[in-house]
């Protein structure tokens, strides 16, 4: 009881030195301007470095499947994204062939199934090294777009997530 005493009047104190809310706007002073807010462009630290080898990511890439871009994934490590024209469930084959494992779904609705390759370390790691395949085209999304201006195809149905092992 004491305390929850002192509690109150240590508050009621510290407002005391505060100013009273004024109604806004007074009557009798014209209107502050406050600028528009200008959008700002999505932060993106994409590099537009050339298309990663299969040697700097660890695994083969599927044929065909063009470089999107490469980002800081945190802690030394970088994910490398792929555009492809191919199904999702073509991509799942091909990558299921590839690694020789089942790999795990992810989500069923966007379609997203990844496959590990290598083994992940908390202390030192942002991500597990991997492979992440998402399906983009459903009946709200015609895919991903591509960020090449004019570039064919204009939307990617499936992206290539890499993420790969330290060393690599």
């Amino acid at each position: 009881m004491v305390a929850a005493s002192l509690a109150v009047a240590l508050l009621f104190t510290a407002l005391q030195g505060q100013p009273v809310p004024q109604p806004f706007p007074r009557p009798g002073t014209p209107p502050t301007q406050v600028p528009p807010a200008q959008p700002q462009p999505p932060r993106r630290e994409a590099e537009t470095v050339d298309t990663p080898t299969e040697a700097t990511l660890g695994v083969a890439l599927y044929p065909g499947a063009q470089f999107i871009g490469s980002y800081n994934a945190g802690r030394n490590q970088r994910f490398y994204l792929f555009g492809s024209s191919a199904e999702f469930t073509v991509l799942v084959t091909y990558y299921r062939t590839l690694l020789k494992q089942r790999g795990d779904v992810v989500f069923e609705v966007p379609a997203t199934h990844q496959f590990d390759i290598g083994r992940f370390d908390n202390d030192t790691m942002a991500f597990p090294p991997g492979v992440t395949i998402k399906d983009f085209q459903s009946d709200l999304s015609q895919g991903y777009p591509n960020p090449k201006p004019g570039a064919q195809p204009a939307r990617f149905p499936t992206v290539i997530q890499i993420v790969p092992a330290p060393g690599k």
